[in-house]
């Protein structure tokens, strides 16, 4: 399965990304997305959709979730992700069913390919609180 986008620039860095589900601005203007706003964005959109998935499936409520994605680069070059650390802010779960979603979100960091593509060249880690 191929994901395509599209990105035009004008002869500086501000551009116009533009995929299947919508468009975005890149490049250095207010307003605008930078390389790793797209990367760190596009792990939170893929965990995020592949815990909901897996929530459904196991048929567990909860009224909404929020992310707080920090990516941290290495000093040399090329500066990769050495380190991804993702805060989980889960509202409306049942005390019951607390364990089985952080099993759940486990899965989820075990199934989202963007995750796993990072982890390949960052330390990834994640934290799970309740509103």
């Amino acid at each position: 399965m191929a994901n395509n986008v599209k990105m035009v620039f004008d002869n500086q860095m501000h551009g116009i990304l533009t995929g299947h589900h919508g468009s975005a601005q890149v490049g250095p203007a207010d307003g605008a997305l930078a390389p790793y706003d797209m990367v760190l964005g596009g792990l939170g959109g893929c965990l995020n959709h592949t815990f909901q998935s897996i929530i459904d499936k196991k048929n567990i409520k909860i009224h909404g979730v929020k992310y707080a994605i920090e990516g941290i680069k290495r000093e040399d070059v090329p500066t990769m992700l050495k380190e991804v650390t993702v805060e989980v802010t889960i509202n409306g779960v049942d005390e019951t069913d607390a364990k089985n979603v952080e099993k759940a979100f486990e899965m989820a960091t075990r199934y989202c390919s963007v995750y796993q593509t990072l982890s390949k060249v960052a330390k990834m880690q994640y934290t799970i609180s309740y509103q």
